[in-house]
């Protein structure tokens, strides 16, 4: 309550408090400060537009000027100001300025103790005894320190605004309280017996203090020089301070009835509604409230009370609420703290996550810079062996025909020469193009494509800071069935967004079955609307469906659509996965090899569920080479017979027999080969984690090997005496042929 005891313009409480027109308060001596005269012809400028130097004091006006013209040109307007102590007063506060020119210019604003920017009152410059010939009489006016609302003044001045009694009464009677509380008011440090009154109450401690124990255990200085201190409070049970000690019929009883402003003698009665002001009888029968409308001083008074305290009972619901309101933002404070606190510590975790997903894919990656390492490395001593082997071989070859050239023996020489030569020619064509060149090279064919991920961790953020505008999820995207296909075992399919959508989408989730009626797994996740899916297994029927997603949510699932994969399988040999010494034409389906060693060529599908059956054709067959035929992993060495390493299942067959060969063990040799034009069959059957072998239509040997599990590719090794067509598409053979094409 205590801010509204104030004055607007001193910041104390109020001392005899007069009502402005705009009904705010102020004191009388202050507004003997802010009043201001202003001559007729200046009265358009607005009020801080007005020029220094009013029209002189009624004591230094002419002599024999009216009494109109001396009450209008006052500086002090009230008569306890004009006795005398009202010049002294605007001297001190005038602002006059020695350069002035008289009409230039203007009177600065000053500040109150409240922060309310007022005009004070300023003399006129010396030497301007009266106004300027022609221009009208002074007026006088006051600006309201709080709403800038200017009243002017009339011939009675500040006495023509009524006195606020009844807020003066509420002064006097919160200074009493206040005093009592005071003096009632102890210190809670002391050591003394009684304690001293208390001098001030830290407002941040809650604790009261005398002086001594104010200096002693509560300097201004450290961390309590930004506390503040406080007068002693009053205690509720003091007059004024929150009881009902000081109001009522009492406090009235005991003061003197206001009388009539304008007839000192007569006590107000009745109320002018008109001009929402008590008045006197006499007002009524002379005054200018005679027409207006009055009524009974007592019933507009009880009228007032129950409106102002139904419009209190109004603002204690708001306060109530208010109180309310600040418990729950306090708890919000709380909040807040422990959410920013799980937040924070989810985010840590999240970021660790990602640097330990991060430290562990580096170490894979490393690994597998080891083994092209170490693989290099092997090539390169393997071929270092071959080829000082062949070289040693090539040396006593040469030596020993040397020693021979010297012999001079015609009979003996005849006798070996032609042996001699065809040895000297074979260990020439030993040397063909290609095997003084290095297999492998110096330089590491990876390279590691950081700059996505680089970009990702760029664009890492929170979702919801992405789009501050509110906005829906996406809508139901629709699958382009004219764009879905299959091929082989592999899928592609496409959708859109529906027209007219205004909602944004970041990206998309498509869901793929197991193509057993299974479960739906995510397969794609991304911004781009169409999608190839590759690795599905054979003769399966696999239901696909995809959804959008943005900040505010994940959208609803679009129909689901039925994609077929084939019976059978159709590929080609892979040139990209291949020996560089394979040569591949007709379409990738006709393998030859630059090579005299076993090079490895891969088929371009991958099976891990099904029975799949291809063959392939013995186009050329020279010098009886062993070509081999079967299956391997994606990653099995190359450079030499299939079958020799753990990742490969093969039969390696010359023209007479065959062997069925893993990890370098040759089993189950059996009779009959093939020459030029024979047919090899294999025949993988994943139901039953077997492979078969046929010639010719017939079964070459029992099933080679059996209990094989995981994702097998169709694999050949040949060197460059034999050319091999692969044909695919094939059905299962249902019988086997009696009989094997004849050998050429």
């Amino acid at each position: 309550m205590e801010e509204e005891l104030k004055c607007p313009v001193c910041g104390s409480l109020f001392r005899e408090p007069i009502i402005l027109p705009c009904s705010h308060n102020v004191c009388l001596p202050c507004a003997r400060t802010i009043a201001v005269q202003t001559p007729e012809s200046e009265q358009h400028l607005p009020p801080l537009l007005h020029p220094r130097g009013p029209a002189p004091p009624a004591a230094a006006a002419a002599p024999g000027a009216g009494p109109g013209a001396a009450a209008g040109s006052a500086a002090c307007l009230d008569s306890e100001c004009a006795a005398g102590g009202g010049g002294d007063h605007a001297d001190k506060l005038s602002l006059h300025s020695e350069t002035d020119s008289g009409y230039g210019s203007y009177t600065p604003s000053l500040k109150s103790p409240n922060g309310v920017r007022v005009l004070p009152l300023v003399p006129a410059p010396p030497g301007a005894a009266a106004a300027p010939r022609g221009a009208g009489p002074a007026s006088s006016s006051l600006t309201c320190p709080q709403c800038h609302r200017s009243a002017s003044l009339d011939q009675r001045g500040l006495r023509g605004f009524q006195r606020n009694r009844l807020l003066e009464a509420i002064v006097q009677r919160y200074q009493q309280g206040r005093a009592a509380a005071a003096a009632a008011a102890k210190c809670q440090l002391c050591d003394r017996s009684p304690p001293e009154p208390a001098a001030v109450l830290c407002e941040q401690c809650e604790v009261l203090y005398c002086s001594a124990c104010q200096l002693r255990c509560h300097p201004a200085r450290g961390p309590f020089a930004k506390h503040r201190l406080a007068p002693p409070p009053a205690h509720p049970g003091a007059p004024g301070g929150g009881g009902d000690g000081g109001g009522g019929k009492g406090a009235g009883g005991g003061r003197k009835l206001p009388t009539c402003a304008e007839h000192d003698l007569e006590n107000y009665s009745m109320y002018c509604v008109s001009c929402r002001s008590p008045v006197c009888y006499q007002c009524l029968e002379e005054g200018k409230h005679s027409k207006h409308d009055v009524k009974a001083l007592g019933a507009m008074w009880k009228q007032h009370k129950a409106q102002l305290s139904q419009a209190l009972n109004g603002v204690s619901d708001k306060a109530k609420e208010a109180k309310e309101f600040l418990v729950q933002l306090k708890n919000l404070l709380q909040q807040i703290q422990e959410n920013g606190l799980d937040y924070e510590a989810c985010l840590v975790a999240q970021c660790d996550a990602l640097v330990d997903a991060l430290t562990r894919q580096k170490a894979k990656l490393l690994t597998k810079v080891t083994k092209e390492r170490e693989h290099k490395l092997k090539v390169v001593w393997d071929q270092i062996n071959h080829c000082t082997l062949k070289l040693r071989q090539s040396t006593g070859l040469m030596e020993y025909c040397l020693e021979v050239i010297k012999e001079n023996d015609p009979s003996g020489f005849l006798q070996i020469s032609d042996a001699l030569i065809k040895r000297v020619q074979v260990s020439q064509e030993q040397w063909v193009k290609g095997a003084l060149e290095p297999k492998v090279s110096a330089e590491f064919d990876l390279t590691l494509d950081s700059e996505p991920l680089l970009q990702s961790i760029h664009q890492l953020d929170f979702i919801q800071m992405k789009c501050r505008v509110p906005v829906s999820v996406p809508p139901v995207p629709l699958l382009q069935l004219e764009k879905c296909c299959t091929r082989n075992n592999s899928v592609t399919l496409a959708w859109r967004m529906p027209p007219l959508s205004h909602n944004p989408v970041e990206g998309y989730i498509l869901e793929l079955d197991d193509g057993d009626g299974g479960q739906f797994r995510e397969v794609y996740v991304g911004k781009e609307t169409l999608c190839t899916i590759d690795g599905l297994h054979f003769n399966s029927t696999y239901n696909a469906r995809v959804k959008a997603f943005n900040s505010s949510g994940v959208g609803p699932y679009s129909k689901t659509v039925i994609l077929q994969t084939s019976d059978v399988a159709w590929f080609t040999f892979d040139p990209s996965s291949a020996h560089r010494d394979i040569v591949l034409s007709n379409d990738n389906q006709t393998a030859t090899c630059n090579s005299y060693d076993d090079r490895v060529v891969l088929g371009t599908a991958a099976f891990s569920k099904g029975v799949h059956y291809w063959e392939l054709h013995v186009d050329r067959y020279d010098n009886h080479p062993d070509p081999a035929f079967g299956i391997a992993r994606i990653n099995v060495v190359k450079d030499m017979m299939l079958g020799k390493d753990d990742k490969a299942w093969a039969m390696y067959v010359d023209n007479n027999r065959s062997w069925f060969m893993h990890c370098n063990s040759h089993t189950n040799r059996t009779e009959g080969g093939v020459s030029k034009g024979a047919t090899v069959g294999v025949l993988l059957d994943l139901n039953k984690h077997n492979l078969t072998f046929y010639i010719n239509g017939q079964q070459q040997g029992p099933p080679a090997f059996e209990n094989i599990e995981g994702v097998f590719m169709p694999a050949l090794s040949l060197n460059r005496n034999v050319q091999v067509t692969l044909h695919t598409g094939l059905e299962v053979p249902q019988c086997v042929k009696q009989t094997k094409l004849p050998n050429n």
